[in-house]
């Protein structure tokens, strides 16, 4: 009784460490393997890795090989897919991590491939090895694996020009900026104003001809205005101001005093005009005109 009393405290730490074992991940059967491009299946150079223990000795890509890791992930000593699984490279000056994911099948078995084309510019300038490590994580209570499995020489091609791309936009305050704005528009000079005015007022004369040839009849003046004063008077004061209107906007003003000021007139015009035209139609149908 005594002997199986002694026993039992090495029999339950026994359990424990079982129990520890297989409810954590890890892998086996792990090789990593560097295809220079071109070559045969037997001139790769092959290694082979421990969940435990770095490899001694660095693992050289150059810039035409391909980096090929198999393993078997692994729940305590199942073979089993984990829900994540990754080969993490780490550049040990700057901290820099890239992660590649495992192609994992539901057998556990793995796989991933790359070459110098899927790492980081910083990668290819490092001056230290990279650290390579293998991560390993699943649901459930099982414990996750990450560990450093062989450290990665990067070997670049000199006379092949480094694509770096540019650094991201930052927004921060810029440099102040000056607005030139182009000059105000001027008017052409006053010569050639004078002379379209010029042009106008020698025409009034061939316009008052037109009327009287038309038949325009002056002495119904007095009666239009008789009829309809306030009408007649805002048409024909419309119209003399929307001259003005232009006048100004040729001489001083802008677009933006211009349009409300002709809106306005312009409605004056329309409903005047209206009106005083009704009385027109008036006359010539009582035979005035």
């Amino acid at each position: 009784m005594k002997l199986l009393l002694s026993f039992l405290p090495s029999l339950l730490l026994s359990s424990v460490a079982v129990v520890s074992a297989a409810s954590s991940w890890s892998f086996e059967d792990a090789t990593v393997t560097v295809q220079p491009k071109g070559a045969g299946i037997g001139a790769a150079a092959k290694e082979k890795l421990d969940p435990i223990a770095s490899l001694p000795k660095s693992v050289s890509l150059g810039a035409t090989d391909t980096l090929k890791l198999l393993l078997t992930t692994t729940d305590g000593k199942k073979a089993k897919r984990p829900h994540q699984a990754f080969l993490t490279l780490t550049e040990p000056v700057t901290g820099l991590e890239e992660s590649f994911v495992l192609s994992v099948k539901d057998s556990g078995k793995g796989k991933v491939d790359l070459g110098q084309k899927d790492l980081p510019h910083q990668f290819l300038t490092s001056s230290k090895p990279i650290q390579a490590s293998i991560v390993i994580g699943s649901f459930g209570a099982s414990e996750p694996y990450k560990s450093k499995v062989f450290d990665l020489n990067v070997s670049r091609d000199e006379n092949v020009p480094l694509a770096i791309p540019e650094k991201p936009v930052r927004y921060a305050a810029g440099d102040e900026i000056h607005h030139i704005f182009k000059e105000e528009p001027r008017s052409p000079p006053s010569v050639i104003s004078l002379v379209f005015v010029a042009a106008v007022i020698a025409a009034l004369p061939v316009l008052l001809g037109a009327w009287a040839t038309l038949g325009a009849n002056v002495s119904h003046l007095g009666k239009a205005l008789g009829n309809a004063p306030v009408s007649h008077a805002l048409f024909y004061g419309s119209i003399l101001a929307m001259e003005g209107i232009f006048f100004l906007y040729y001489t001083s003003w802008n677009l933006f005093q211009t349009l409300p000021a002709a809106g306005v007139v312009g409605l004056v015009a329309f409903l005047s005009g209206s009106r005083a035209l009704t009385e027109v139609q008036e006359r010539r149908l009582a035979g005035l005109r």
